[in-house]
């Protein structure tokens, strides 16, 4: 059965606008403490506690979730907001972005209550690192192919095998991990998966094995479970029924201004190497590129309008993910071409080929992140009833 693609137009609310002035002002102000500089930002790791604490200090953090939980209640639309202006800067965001995206509403749907309490408002605070253990070395983003194991055993589970470009793993305090707890079945490819909270630092048997980016970076592992040992209590969710969990929670990953700002310095350095007036060619391509990110954030606004509806756009998400690569990895190529004749003492040209040179190592990487193209593509293609 097909499924009816749609992107309802939505406006940003006022008070999401009125948070925005706010957000820019703090980021301002800790760019000018030296917290981080925009211009040097993509070249670090992005791990700074001190400032995800004071994110957690403004709210800013698991902002639409409960009170309760250290959350603010704000609107979906209201951290797309916050997410925004931090990518625009290349704001150091890393220690609580993915618990904060995914980890958290995770823990919210499905963790028992003494999880919730013990871990979410450390999250709200800037103190906690998650990271997703999906992705394996023998089946990729393909998550149903999923062979990493959890034996039952008393009082919890064991597992064994390896999970692979798994971001912040040696920074991590936990991993909400996917782990297969009985065998598929012809009828039902998606049974057998199982979530599970995974301490990191504190379960013997795991070892993490760095991936490094050819730039050096060290963003990337492979987690490796050797009879590590998971209390029951950590089980989220249904055993063997985590498949409709899984993709649910990649929708958050898969829509939001991440997903094509990650690169978006190349674009503004590239506006500042051609200047105020720059020629036709110049123009029609800084015009184009313009226009296709727009299009590209409407969509994921519209994305995140649907989840604060309470819809699951797992389709819709699919789209801006694959586009918003697609964007992300062209873009130094094309910027390439359109400063081919910007004047060698451009005032920021140095920082300009180094930006280009250091976006073109790193563009591989973007594919990986919250599902492989060919992934995305099967996921469409089932969207829309072809196959």
């Amino acid at each position: 059965m097909s499924s009816a693609i749609q992107f309802d137009p939505i406006r940003l609310p006022p008070e999401a606008e009125a948070l925005r002035a706010e957000v820019r002002e703090f980021l301002n102000e800790e760019i000018a403490a030296g917290t981080f500089d925009p211009v040097t930002a993509p070249y670090r790791d992005g791990f700074n506690p001190e400032f995800s604490r004071r994110v957690g200090e403004r709210g800013w953090i698991g902002m639409t979730w409960p009170k309760k939980y250290g959350g603010q209640e704000r609107s979906f639309l209201e951290r797309y907001v916050v997410t925004e202006e931090f990518r625009a800067v290349s704001a150091p965001t890393r220690v609580h972005f993915t618990a904060d995206r995914q980890s958290g509403p995770v823990l919210i749907k499905y963790a028992p209550d003494h999880i919730k309490d013990d871990i979410l408002p450390r999250i709200t605070r800037g103190e906690c690192c998650f990271c997703i253990g999906m992705s394996e070395p023998g089946s990729g983003s393909d998550l149903f192919a999923a062979s990493t194991r959890a034996t039952k055993t008393d009082g919890g589970f064991l597992i064994n095998g390896a999970k692979v470009w798994t971001s912040s793993a040696h920074r991590a305090d936990y991993m909400i991990g996917l782990f297969r707890t009985s065998a598929s079945t012809e009828e039902n490819r998606r049974h057998g998966l199982t979530q599970f909270l995974v301490d990191m630092k504190n379960t013997k048997g795991i070892t993490v094995n760095p991936i490094h980016h050819m730039t050096g970076i060290h963003e990337f592992n492979e987690v490796v479970f050797e009879d590590a040992f998971v209390p029951e209590e950590n089980v989220l969710g249904e055993v063997d029924s985590a498949w409709k969990q899984a993709t649910s929670e990649l929708a958050y990953e898969r829509s939001g201004p991440e997903r094509f700002l990650e690169t978006i310095y190349i674009l503004t350095e590239l506006v500042r190497a051609l200047g105020d007036k720059p020629d036709t060619r110049g123009a029609e391509g800084i015009g184009r590129l313009v226009a296709q990110l727009h299009t590209l954030r409407r969509m994921s606004v519209s994305v995140n309008g649907m989840l604060q509806a309470g819809k699951e756009p797992t389709l819709e998400g699919s789209i801006v993910k694959d586009l918003g690569t697609n964007w992300e990895q062209d873009l130094p190529a094309k910027a390439r071409q359109l400063a081919a004749f910007v004047d060698d003492d451009a005032g920021n040209r140095a920082d300009f080929d180094e930006l280009l040179r250091f976006a073109t190592m790193i563009a591989p990487k973007l594919t990986i992140q919250g599902g492989t193209r060919e992934i995305l593509r099967g996921i469409i293609a089932r969207g829309l009833g072809l196959r």
